[in-house]
């Protein structure tokens, strides 16, 4: 399986896993936030994380405190195909 890459990690070891940074941006965003319930909660984090998957930078910017390397395993699509 060439699409198919497995990385072992550590059941436990937030220094190495590149969501704690994502969920580092959230929770950045959130500082100051009350929410009245579980739903508006629940929205706005939601928004957070929307916000977070269309900013490319943010997410590859996470991964280098981990120490993967994802060069040459993700590949970029090739948005000028219009086929």
């Amino acid at each position: 399986m060439d699409w198919l890459v497995i990385f072992h990690l550590p059941p436990y070891a937030p220094e190495i896993n590149p969501q704690e940074g994502i969920w580092s941006l959230s929770k950045r965003a959130l500082a100051d936030f009350a929410a009245t319930d579980l739903a508006h909660l629940t929205r706005v984090i939601k928004r957070k994380l929307k916000k977070i998957q269309y900013r490319p930078h943010l997410i590859t910017g996470c991964l280098p405190p981990t120490g993967l390397d994802l060069h040459g395993l993700i590949e970029t699509p090739d948005i000028t195909d219009s086929t």
